[in-house]
């Protein structure tokens, strides 16, 4: 069993890295060799291989670690992401999402949230959810991570969303 102090300290130390890289907006290629980097260091993979089958690392890293990165990041933005779609956080919520994202309210408004580089997972997310649920797709916030930055990316997911009747969509960059 991993030591919980060990486990923070490794987990602080990937966290403050995955900052400074700019995490959300890496590939994923240089995402892997970053996995690789991490399993191979002394001070990360090494410490974890004392308490775990070494070839469990990397997964590890991925699983317990880096995801649940991701996840705190798309939950610290929550605040933005009501603001983004001209919302007040909700009070009501009939049922919550997880990947990606979301809520459907009281009044069955389906709210979808997530990085940009799944935007047609969370674009059909937001349309699924609402039709599974009586409710109505209202509105999808996307993240931005480098995969819908430009013009002509954005004009694709606006277009696509309005083909699903997504209310809304809007974009934290």
């Amino acid at each position: 069993m991993l030591p919980e102090k060990i486990r923070i300290s490794i987990r602080d130390k990937i966290w403050s890295l995955a900052d400074q890289i700019g995490w959300s907006s890496l590939n994923d290629l240089d995402r892997s060799k970053l996995y690789e980097r991490w399993t191979k260091d002394p001070d990360v993979g090494g410490q974890l291989a004392h308490f775990m089958d070494p070839r469990k690392v990397r997964v590890y890293i991925k699983d317990s670690l880096i995801k649940p990165y991701e996840r705190a990041k798309l939950l610290a933005a929550e605040d933005d992401i009501w603001r983004a779609l001209d919302m007040s956080p909700p009070r009501d919520v009939s049922g919550t999402f997880i990947k990606p994202h979301g809520c459907q309210l009281d009044d069955g408004r389906v709210v979808c949230w997530g990085k940009s580089r799944d935007w047609k997972l969370v674009l059909m997310a937001a349309f699924e959810r609402a039709i599974n649920n009586g409710g109505v797709s209202h509105g999808v916030v996307l993240l931005e991570t480098g995969k819908t930055s430009d013009e002509s990316s954005r004009k694709l997911v606006v277009e696509a969303s309005m083909r699903l009747g997504i209310k809304k969509i809007a974009w934290l960059d």
